[in-house]
């Protein structure tokens, strides 16, 4: 494995610049098409000589073989000792998960007609609480998909902080309004603390039922039955679904209520499009593949430490915090699967915008600051609105411009107005913003983070480092001892007036 990476590292490349002089098929061998989306790969620092050391890395990692252990739903995430059977939902794994998961949808899909039916009531409003993968994915696809569509009032709900379910339950009728419950094991501190205080809310709007008007989602079912949710609103989905990767299981309920079931299955589709992609293509020609030698490179070979991701569509706005969660919780390791230490960069840090709202106040580092920070683009050719001046034609040449220049550089006798440029960039241009789109991107990204894991041979389906804090959290609740730094006893002290 040493000589594997000893390879990467001394594989040579050029300037951006040079390296298209010197091939003049560079655009086609690093731009893939697929699933109505354009990865444009040329702007960053692959060669011949670079893919080539990475697909002997890849093949001395195995990745063909952790790629069709992954389909195969063969125990992957060994330090929880499960399967990862995320892509089962979208119809790719084995007989037997697949045939789970369409149960599951079509237990899900009876209750969506029944709730279009009014077989409960008038719903007018729909109030999804969860947190982290529980919330992103459906919080991030009603924003982009459901502006116009959308056809239910919708708030989704993951931060303890009171104001923010005020705010959301202040502009809904608490008689016309839908609780969803999301939560894997369905005793997420979080998630029930926000439940409580949402149902106390319907009570005292005058609902008289409202454990009645509850949806549970979760792969606990016997936890939400507990809790007092009747076993006809339990949408369950399988323990082998992580929270990030589950929106395309039962936690897409919401995302099937407000867009719709067609939405929902085209979303599904889309994803299925991206898996075959990802498990036919060969490695210099798989979107999901190439892009992970990208990122290895910056990271372990320039040092990169962040990585930004820039969605030229206001739509997208929600893309970089999705992808800070599914990114960062999955390899934000510093252990390999066996246990040992990694000994060397693994997942960058995620940040990142909106265009040309970034422009005018980050991308000033990006050009001309110390940082090398790799950037992703993303836009959509066709807009959403109608305006008559020329809008989205401005925001495609704003996101273009600024990759030909990071790339560009720019040479003036004053140093204050030259840009060193050979600044990489990758950019993916959508056909359009719909659900089979959004769902080959989102799948895209997934596969990206599991051959990144591989590569550096960690597991990115558990999240052990996120525990410690909440175990803390829980001694300053209940007041148990705990050895406290004199810093956060007196922080506890001047908070509620006395140590805990």
């Amino acid at each position: 494995m040493r000589d594997a990476w000893a390879n990467v590292e001394k594989a040579e490349t050029q300037p951006l610049s040079d390296l298209f002089k010197s091939d003049s098929d560079r655009l086609t061998k690093l731009t893939i098409e697929e699933a109505g989306i354009r990865f444009d790969f040329s702007k960053t620092h692959l060669n011949g000589s670079l893919v080539s050391a990475f697909e002997a890395l890849a093949e001395a990692r195995d990745l063909a073989g952790a790629r069709e252990a992954l389909f195969s739903g063969k125990q992957i995430n060994v330090t929880e000792g499960r399967a990862a059977e995320h892509t089962a939902e979208r119809g790719q794994g084995t007989p037997e998960s697949v045939a789970r998961a369409q149960g599951f949808h079509a237990r899900m899909r009876a209750l969506v007609d029944a709730i279009e039916a009014e077989a409960f009531g008038p719903i007018r409003s729909i109030l999804h609480i969860g947190i982290g993968g529980s919330a992103l994915g459906p919080k991030f696809l009603i924003d982009a998909l459901g502006r116009d569509e959308q056809r239910y009032k919708t708030a989704v709900i993951s931060n303890v902080d009171g104001a923010a379910l005020e705010e959301a339950i202040g502009g809904f009728d608490p008689q016309t309004t839908l609780l969803v419950i999301a939560s894997k094991t369905f005793t997420t501190s979080e998630t029930m603390l926000n439940a409580q205080s949402a149902l106390l809310w319907m009570q005292e709007g005058g609902v008289a039922d409202p454990y009645g008007r509850i949806v549970a989602l979760t792969a606990n079912p016997g936890k939400a039955i507990a809790f007092g949710v009747d076993e006809t609103r339990v949408l369950p989905f399988a323990e082998t679904v992580g929270g990030r990767y589950s929106l395309w299981s039962s936690l897409g309920f919401p995302i099937a209520l407000a867009l719709g079931w067609e939405a929902f299955e085209e979303l599904l589709e889309g994803a299925a499009t991206m898996d075959r992609h990802f498990r036919l293509a060969p490695p210099a020609a798989n979107a999901p593949v190439l892009v992970a030698f990208v990122d290895r490179y910056y990271a372990n070979v320039r040092g990169s430490e962040t990585r930004a991701v820039f969605a030229y569509d206001e739509r997208l706005r929600l893309l970089p915090s999705y992808l800070q969660q599914l990114e960062m919780e999955s390899n934000g390791k510093r252990v390999t699967t066996d246990g040992k230490p990694v000994g060397r960069a693994t997942s960058p840090i995620v940040w990142g915008g909106v265009g040309t709202d970034a422009q005018h106040a980050v991308f000033q580092l990006l050009h001309q600051g110390t940082h090398l920070v790799p950037v992703e683009f993303i836009a959509a050719i066709e807009p959403e609105h109608g305006l008559a001046f020329d809008h989205h034609r401005q925001l495609l040449i704003n996101c273009f411009a600024q990759g030909a220049a990071l790339m560009a550089g720019k040479q003036a006798d004053d140093p204050a107005h030259s840009y060193p440029g050979d600044r990489p960039s990758t950019t993916i241009l959508l056909d359009r913003v719909d659900p089979a789109t959004l769902g080959a991107l989102l799948a895209f990204y997934e596969h990206r983070t599991f051959v990144n894991a591989v590569l550096l041979g960690i597991n990115p389906f558990d999240q052990f480092g996120v525990e410690f804090g909440k175990e803390i959290a829980k001694a300053i609740d209940s007041g148990d001892a705990f050895d406290f730094d004199p810093s956060t006893r007196a922080l506890i002290e001047r908070a509620f007036g006395e140590a805990e």
